[in-house]
């Protein structure tokens, strides 16, 4: 890396930085104190607005860098991401997105707590919330650790420990100083940065092939090192039964997350009705579908110019892919186009990993104020006030446990990461979720249980699979406690969520509440009383 290349691209990092600072400022001094105001912008964004805010949520450092770069690796196997991703928001758009809008007012746990029993409700679905969040947090930490350490050229530990801890005080800052305003602001130019940046390679990559994809497939597949097994499934989830489980179980969690994701459902109270709520999700589905198509462009067009195994020399999750493909398309190391293209991406994906980490810590710290400690300890008078007070506290201690996190995992790819992040949120949010939303007898012990029933297997069959401990690529591969065989937990834990759930409400001595559920059926599917 030369040194033209780190000071255009730190030049470019600061520049983001000061705009984004900016827009907190501004949006600090705009803003009224209200809970209504820190949560959810005072619900006056535009549905295109917020459309792009949602793109720029989801479109995270997993898609621009984690993705492309598995594709590199593994080919056919990893263009799941792309389809899983995208696929999901059909999900989202058909049975959450107006609903979500209508019966909540906050966090994910408004719209469960709205015909049950409130304080164990809302302390199970803040639990899973928080923990979501935290792990979504940690794969951007890796992220701009990556990028970061790539830029100084490789020098490992130093450089990705104090990155991470600058991500995380500018998370912080964000969240504390702007509230929903200013993270939905620096999404919108997040997104459209992320957008031109990803069209301008795609575009880049096509013309290096004539626009003919035949042959850029065929030069990624005699790049790789696998040959025509690159193109075909198996590569990564192929041989033997754990690795066919395996991706059946990220398949699953990847498709049925999303619509459990906290950042994600807090973006629809932005908006001032449901109908805006929809086309908000129309918008968002246009960009991200545009943007997860070029990821797979991005992905095979590293491995066709790059060649796989530079790409795993330089990162053995394959996180540098798009920006080691930006400078060879530039014209490579020392040449000015290259040069100015590695700093371009590399300055978007930094972009890109502070605006969601700013999105994520928003919800997180949300749903820890005003679920956990608005359950926990209710104060008469104020309570709007106090509730922002503790959610700027929040956001520092979710800072701190994330940049723990993120130190630790920083070897793992990020798209992997979130993966996992995906497979709580379906196990944990998506059942209690749905049967609120559809089940007329679900009670309150069924939510309790529904929560814990997914979140509990989930992260303890994380803890015990080969992502911890066991292999080479763990977290800790100097010891094995590994007794779970799979990396992803979703094909079992989704099923318990649901199941639990079921088992609560059956077992359970209280009549369902038939005037609240009947109560919140008209307010989801009309509006009617909506916030």
């Amino acid at each position: 890396m030369t040194e033209n290349q780190r000071s255009l691209a730190l030049v470019l990092f600061s520049v983001f930085v000061a705009v984004t600072l900016a827009i907190t400022t501004w949006a600090g001094r705009n803003r009224h104190g209200s809970a209504e105001e820190f949560y959810a912008g005072g619900r006056l964004f535009s549905p295109m607005e917020n459309g792009f805010a949602i793109a720029g949520d989801y479109m995270s450092a997993a898609s621009f860098l984690g993705i492309s770069g598995l594709i590199a690796l593994f080919g056919y196997d990893g263009m799941l991401y792309s389809v899983g991703f995208l696929v999901a928001w059909l999900v989202v758009l058909f049975l959450v997105a107006e609903l979500v809008r209508n019966c909540g007012r906050f966090t994910l746990a408004d719209v469960v707590a709205a015909r049950m029993r409130e304080r164990p409700v809302r302390i199970a679905v803040g639990t899973s919330s928080v923990t979501v969040s935290v792990l979504y947090l940690v794969a951007q930490m890796v992220g701009a650790g990556t990028l970061v350490a790539l830029l100084l050229g490789g020098d490992g530990g130093a450089a990705q420990a104090w990155t991470v801890i600058g991500v995380g005080a500018l998370m912080v800052i964000y969240v504390s100083f702007g509230g929903m305003r200013a993270t939905t602001w620096i999404q919108i130019v997040k997104s459209v940065l992320l957008l031109g940046g990803t069209i301008a390679l795609t575009v880049l990559v096509l013309l290096r092939f004539h626009g003919d994809i035949d042959r850029l497939l065929l030069s990624a597949a005699e790049h790789s090192g696998h040959g025509r097994a690159f193109l075909a499934p198996g590569l990564r989830y192929g041989g033997d039964w754990t690795s066919r489980f395996d991706f059946i179980s990220l398949g699953l969690a990847l498709v049925l997350g999303t619509a459990g994701l906290p950042h994600i459902l807090s973006r629809f109270y932005t908006v001032p009705t449901a109908r805006a709520a929809r086309r908000s999700v129309v918008w968002a589905i246009g960009l991200i579908g545009g943007f997860y198509l070029m990821t797979i462009v991005l992905g095979f067009g590293a491995a066709a110019i790059v060649g796989t195994a530079e790409v795993r020399a330089s990162n053995a999750a394959g996180n540098t892919a798009v920006p080691l493909l930006a400078l060879d398309l530039g014209g490579g190391a020392g040449s000015t186009a290259g040069t100015v293209l590695f700093a371009v991406v590399a300055a978007v994906a930094f972009a890109t990993i502070l605006a969601v980490v700013a999105g994520i810590t928003l919800a997180s710290s949300a749903s820890v104020a005003h679920d956990l400690y608005a359950s926990l300890r209710r104060r008469r008078g104020g309570k709007a006030r106090s509730e922002v007070t503790v959610a700027r506290f929040a956001a520092l201690g979710i800072g701190v446990v994330a940049i723990g996190l993120g130190l630790l995992a920083r070897d793992l790819n990020v798209a992997f990461l979130v993966g996992l992040a995906f497979a709580v949120a379906a196990s944990a949010n998506l059942p209690v979720l749905l049967y609120s939303l559809f089940w007329r007898d679900f009670t309150t012990r069924g939510a309790v249980w529904s929560v814990y029933g997914g979140l509990i297997p989930a992260v303890v069959l994380v803890v015990l699979s080969p992502v911890v401990s066991g292999g080479p690529q763990s977290l800790f591969p100097g010891v094995d406690f590994q007794f779970f065989p799979l990396d992803n937990p979703g094909i079992v834990s989704i099923p318990l969520g649901f199941v639990a759930g079921w088992l609560g409400t059956v077992t359970s001595a209280e009549a369902p509440d038939e005037a609240k559920h009947a109560e919140t059926e008209v307010r989801s599917l009309t509006g009617a009383g909506a916030v």
